[in-house]
């Protein structure tokens, strides 16, 4: 064919298979570009067709036709099948599973698979079993879970395929027949053991080893004061073929008990025999509880109960307390210690309203618990209230003496007792345009106020006050910004004595619903007819006024301007301006309301200097400042087509209209 301006570079061989794979093309060599034959390694019992394919730098032309078909002649297999495994999915069985060769692979008709298994290491004869259109063999009888020798091999109507190689499988797992022995305990301290057995035989794991699971249980403490419950079972694996394990996570002070099992595929075997041991004690749990109750001026009374875990043998406990400022500053810290049997103590020499804060320990031997902590206010202390004596009344009884009002705490509380935190739960929750605070507070302090300001912003803190009250709505905040919200209570001298933590509000985004009128159609269309209204309007006003609505006399006549134009002398006691023979024609036409001759001229002779001709008379048609520019404008385009009648001498009317 055509290379297309492009040498062909090599040729590509294609066969198709008729008798196994039908309609598949597969690619068999490449020879160079300038052979024409080839010489091709055929496969036994294939019906070949040939077909080729050229190739230059711009890539692969259409194949040619195919050739002529041909048969090549059968032979053994070459090759057996791949991927021999032998797996027991039962205790007596064993499964050996390959992949089997392709039509193409057979070499020839009557394609079969010949399996061999035996027993490995026990020189017995190769037992072997030929299959015929299957990819398995189930061997049955087999002992639990022993070794097997497999091999595969592949044969055909011709001959048998290579020797196969041998691969080891098992046979069926079952489970484990014995238990560990020669359990042992060792207690490193209150919270850890390490265990300790003797492994299995293998032959007696009847499967793979998978490891040893082991079982334990807490069955009760050793002190008997706490309550005792059903305690579950727990398990740890240790993987593998292992001898010892490390056990965790032991409460102290207890009874254990314990056994272990041998683990492999199939499940676990029998358990070992029960093993107990004891854990040492370790450090008691908190306190069950502590209470603040009877505050007074300047003292506090505590009450507690013991651990729920005391994890030995208590010996007491252990109070540290300490003062909190109203910056939330902690004060120098103050220990007590107390007897085991010691529940209730009271705190004298306090100072009145001040927050304390108290932490509470149980102590064993080996050392204190954890603490419960409390928080609690003494009672605030108000001053006498002096009585008021009139002066100049002359002599009156004293005074009485009035007892000092003092003011609990307790009832200042009116939700939980008077012990803890002086604020409970802060909500917030947004509403369009604001946010609603609701709280919970059990101080005595009256100015309560809730503060504000934008998440992340260095912009001061916004207040408002919310005296009487334990939820205050915030209005005017941005949609769609987020806010941080604290309440606040202050004393006499705006000092801050009680603060929540700050909780987060964001406030809604809301939908704009102004109408942007710029965008509006009925808007853009009324401004364009509005635009052309004006525009039409400068065009009229344009029109009349070179129609002559404005008349400038004087520009007019500089634009005109007559070569017989003359200056007027002042000594003729006229205005000194030019004067054309058009103007003086003018001059000489009558006014409206006059007579004109037939002719349509008129003769001034030198009496007719009358104002009456000027329309100064009654029969003028002036406007009331004088002027007749709108008469004279009407007349002008006229009379210049008329020409000029005479160079008489001008009027006072023109002299007029060139001075105005």
């Amino acid at each position: 064919g055509d290379e297309h301006n492009s040498p062909i570079q090599n040729f590509l061989i294609q066969y198709e298979d008729l008798l196994h794979q039908p309609g598949v093309w597969v690619n068999l060599t490449e020879v160079p570009g300038s052979s024409i034959t080839a010489q091709l390694l055929l496969s036994p019992y294939v019906y070949y067709s040939f077909r080729v394919q050229a190739r230059n730098q711009v890539g692969y032309s259409q194949p040619s036709d195919s050739s002529a078909k041909y048969l090549t002649n059968p032979a053994p297999p070459d090759e057996n099948p791949s991927n021999v495994q032998g797996v027991g999915t039962k205790p007596d069985n064993l499964v050996i599973t390959w992949t089997p060769l392709t039509g193409f692979q057979s070499n020839g008709p009557g394609l079969k698979y010949k399996v061999h298994w035996r027993q490995k290491d026990v020189g017995k004869d190769w037992s072997s079993v030929n299959v015929t259109n299957s990819s398995h063999f189930i061997v049955t009888g087999t002992q639990t879970y022993v070794p097997y020798e497999i091999k595969v091999q592949a044969f055909n109507d011709y001959s048998h395929g290579p020797e196969p190689e041998v691969v080891v499988g098992y046979s069926g797992e079952d489970v484990p027949l014995s238990a560990p022995d020669d359990v042992q305990v060792k207690v490193h301290n209150s919270t850890l053991a390490e265990v300790h057995w003797e492994p299995v035989p293998t032959q007696s794991v009847r499967g793979k080893l998978q490891g040893y699971k082991l079982y334990y249980r807490r069955e009760r403490g050793l002190h008997g004061a706490e309550e005792e419950f059903d305690q579950q079972e727990q398990h740890l694996t240790f993987n593998g073929n292992r001898s010892e394990g490390m056990l965790p996570g032991l409460q102290p002070y207890s009874v254990y008990s314990l056994y272990i099992k041998v683990l492999n595929s199939k499940g676990e075997g029998p358990p070992s025999p029960i093993l107990t041991f004891e854990t040492p004690e370790g450090v008691p749990g908190p306190p069950s509880f502590l209470r603040v109750i009877n505050p007074g001026l300047n003292s506090l009374t505590l009450n507690w109960g013991p651990p729920v875990n005391n994890y030995g043998r208590l010996t007491g406990y252990t109070l540290n307390f300490q003062p909190v400022n109203t910056t939330n500053e902690l004060g120098p810290l103050r220990k007590f210690s107390f007897k085991a049997n010691e529940t209730t103590f009271t705190l004298s020499s306090l100072n009145s309203s001040v927050l304390y804060k108290f932490y509470l320990s149980a102590t064993t031997v080996r050392g204190p618990g954890p603490n419960i902590t409390e928080e609690a206010y003494t009672a605030m202390d108000i001053a006498f209230i002096q009585p008021t004596v009139e002066t100049d009344k002359g002599h009156t009884e004293p005074p009485h003496q009035t007892p000092p009002i003092t003011q609990s705490l307790q009832p200042t509380f009116h939700k939980v007792p008077p012990v803890g935190p002086v604020f409970g739960t802060v909500n917030a929750s947004a509403i369009e345009g604001g946010a609603v605070i609701s709280w919970e507070y059990f101080g005595h302090h009256k100015n309560v106020f809730v503060e504000y300001n934008v998440e992340n912003s260095e912009e001061d803190w916004k207040r408002e006050l919310v005296n009487g009250t334990h939820s205050h709505t915030i209005k005017g905040l941005k949609p769609g910004t987020t806010y941080r919200v604290c309440v606040l209570a202050r004393d006499g001298a705006d000092q801050t004595v009680h603060k929540t933590n700050e909780v987060s509000v964001t406030v809604p985004a809301v939908p704009n619903r102004q109408i942007d009128i710029a965008t509006q159609g009925w808007f853009i269309g009324l401004m364009c007819a509005i635009a052309l209204l004006i525009l039409v309007l400068l065009i009229v006003c344009f029109i009349k006024r070179n129609k002559g609505g404005k008349y400038p006399v004087k520009e007019k006549e500089d634009a005109h301007q007559d070569p017989e134009i003359q200056p007027m002398k002042e000594d003729d006691g006229t205005f000194g301006e030019y004067r054309s023979m058009e103007s003086d024609t003018e001059d000489h036409k009558p006014l409206k309301g006059s007579r004109t001759p037939s002719n349509g001229t008129v003769r001034r002779d030198e009496s007719d200097d009358s104002l009456v001709d000027y329309g100064e008379g009654g029969d003028g048609q002036f406007n009331e400042d004088g002027s007749f520019i709108g008469q004279y404008s009407g007349k002008k385009e006229k009379d210049t087509h008329e020409g000029n009648e005479s160079s008489e001498a001008p009027s006072p009317v023109n002299a007029m209209n060139s001075f105005v």
